[in-house]
């Protein structure tokens, strides 16, 4: 089967990449680097030909509130265009479970517009709603730096492994589409200021951390369950301290 991975050359993407073709699949690993470009067109077409499934995995070189509504807006109705002219059958999304829950967060509106796109685009699609990644708390903890402090919310994170993602990503693109959302998150809850800590303690990082409720995460105040599930999500199997060992220290 040939399968076209939109952002085939990231961190979820290389990762699902290579455990397509070792189960025998033609994989395109499509990205502006090899002439795949979803916002000009360029070389989407002639990707996307013979494809019978796309993983879109695509995201904005631009976090600002108008650009990243830009990037997803065009390229999901390029991507939508060029598959329904391929005849795909199946259109898989990488998405973020709580992105419905907030709306002041431009990154997160922006993602709500393409999973609209997805659904009104007349192809069977599966979009799958994952958990903050692992390799995620480092950024998370400079976002919220303000000197030697880091000022950080009390909302619940379940973090889940880089390499968790690509694997339920893996089963997706190989399974019948849903026509409807998929939730993965990683196997432990715990507050985000909480996670963040024990990352840095992890890394010999002194930085202190404060738990603050009124804290922004990425421009948007958390509730609680802002970036959890409780509708019974699949739930990966690396732990943090197994991902710690075996990834964070590469």
């Amino acid at each position: 089967m040939k399968i076209v991975i939109i952002g085939g050359t990231g961190l979820i993407g290389s990762k699902v990449a290579d455990r397509l073709r070792k189960q025998g699949h033609e994989v395109i690993a499509a990205a502006p680097n090899n002439g795949v470009n979803t916002i000009t067109g360029e070389g989407l077409a002639e990707a996307l030909a013979r494809a019978s499934v796309v993983i879109d995995l695509a995201n904005s070189p631009s976090f600002e509130d108008k650009a990243v509504l830009e990037f997803f807006e065009t390229s999901g109705r390029n991507l939508a265009a060029a598959e329904k002219a391929a005849g795909v059958k199946h259109h898989v999304a990488l998405s973020i479970i709580g992105v419905d829950r907030l709306p002041e967060s431009g990154y997160m509106r922006a993602k709500v517009a393409q999973e609209k796109i997805i659904r009104n685009a007349d192809i069977p699609y599966t979009i799958v709603h994952s958990t903050q990644f692992m390799e995620f708390l480092g950024g998370i903890a400079q976002a919220g730096t303000v000197g030697d402090t880091i000022r950080l919310s009390t909302g619940f994170l379940q973090p889940i492994a880089s390499d968790d993602v690509a694997d339920f990503v893996t089963d997706v693109a190989l399974a019948a589409p849903v026509n409807g959302v998929i939730e993965i998150s990683g196997p432990v809850r715990a507050r985000l200021c909480d996670f963040v800590a024990r990352y840095l303690k992890a890394i010999g990082d002194t930085r202190k951390v404060v738990a603050d409720p009124e804290a922004h995460y990425f421009g948007t105040k958390l509730e609680d369950g802002s970036l959890v599930s409780d509708s019974n999500p699949r739930i990966g199997r690396i732990f943090f301290e197994q991902w710690f060992e075996t990834s964070a220290r590469k």
